[in-house]
């Protein structure tokens, strides 16, 4: 008979989970290196690895060390690190990529915003403000080298999301559609090249729209217009449907109500809202949007929401909630009808 193992003591559950700002801070630095484009080829050791970058032999390979232990890199017998599915990912020509979304967790701004976490659940406020003065998004316009991390980290994040996105909604019956906030714009670029009947428009502010110009929207450039201006305000007029990821969970619920309203007054008859986020369920099961949660208090002082919230959101913006469908990724793709 085996004797059933006790559960582990409330102290090393603990150590584990606050081990995790360890791993995501080791793991960040070695995308930040290129360690995983370096040994794409073939294994490598530290001292071999720390010639080619510039670095310290030891110092790197307790750093290779630490990583292979959650499976990012693999230790040989030899000494040597070979690549594995999760360090692949984050080679720079990897598809899809996660290099930028790594080096962004591990930005100073990024560490520092979560250090204030405490005053952010405090206040309400979010955290950015408080140490440098200004709103993450006028924080990365006025750092161009972070604000260029942020955009390509938020482009590999939906080259994930993009195709579920495509895959879980018909789109057959739109003809016209505005991408609100998108980017450098591969959500519509994917959607545009899997429905040739349609139109699109990426609706961004200025300085965003000059990196689209050459992105994923360049093969689909015959069938879309690029524009720019304030969301909070109007939107590109007469479209079938209006969509957003990742948008309205970054604002409050008054400048949601305001972006929402923009949409409804310039969505044709029988036009169609789709917002794109995650939608937290009930109950105490792990989930990531939980999480993702606070990091939108900490920094654009937005929320992710329940089904209740989003039918509140849209009733008070003119829309009304029709369905919500889950897509393989994260999120889920919530639709509104004109009330």
């Amino acid at each position: 008979m085996i004797a059933e193992r006790p559960d582990p003591p409330a102290h090393t559950g603990i150590f584990q989970l606050m081990n995790g700002f360890h791993v995501a801070g080791a793991v960040s630095c070695l995308a930040l290196l290129g360690i995983p484009d370096l040994i794409d080829a073939v294994p490598k050791s530290a001292d071999e690895l720390a010639m080619q970058i510039g670095a310290d032999p030891q110092a790197l390979y307790r750093l290779m060390r630490a990583t292979a232990c959650v499976g990012v890199l693999s230790e040989g017998p030899d000494g040597k690190f070979s690549q594995t599915p999760m360090s692949a990912i984050l080679r720079s020509n990897a598809t899809p990529s996660l290099r930028a979304f790594a080096i962004m967790t591990g930005r100073e701004w990024h560490g520092r915003g979560w250090s204030h976490l405490d005053y952010c659940v405090r206040t309400g406020k979010q955290a950015l403000e408080k140490i440098y003065g200004a709103h993450i998004f006028e924080y990365i316009k006025q750092n161009p080298a972070e604000g260029q991390i942020f955009n390509d980290a938020m482009t590999q994040i939906s080259m994930i999301d993009s195709p579920a996105v495509a895959d879980a909604y018909n789109f057959d019956r739109i003809h016209s559609i505005v991408d609100i906030a998108g980017g450098h714009g591969l959500l519509l670029a994917t959607i545009l090249k899997r429905n040739p009947q349609m139109r699109g428009t990426l609706y961004e502010m200025p300085h965003v729209l000059e990196g689209a110009k050459n992105g994923p929207l360049k093969p689909v450039m015959d069938r879309c217009t690029l524009a720019s201006g304030d969301m909070f305000s109007s939107v590109p007029a007469s479209a079938d449907a209006y969509i957003m990821k990742h948008i309205i969970h970054d604002w409050p619920d008054d400048r949601c109500i305001q972006i929402l309203r923009a949409c409804r007054k310039g969505v044709n008859s029988g036009g169609k809202l789709l917002v794109v986020d995650n939608v937290i369920h009930p109950g105490n099961d792990f989930s990531p949007g939980k999480f993702l949660d606070l990091q939108m208090l900490i920094f654009p002082s937005g929320c992710e929401r329940t089904e209740k919230q989003f039918r509140a959101l849209f009733a008070a913006s003119g829309w009304q909630l029709t369905c919500i469908i889950p897509t393989v990724a994260a999120d889920s793709i919530v639709e509104g009808l004109p009330a």
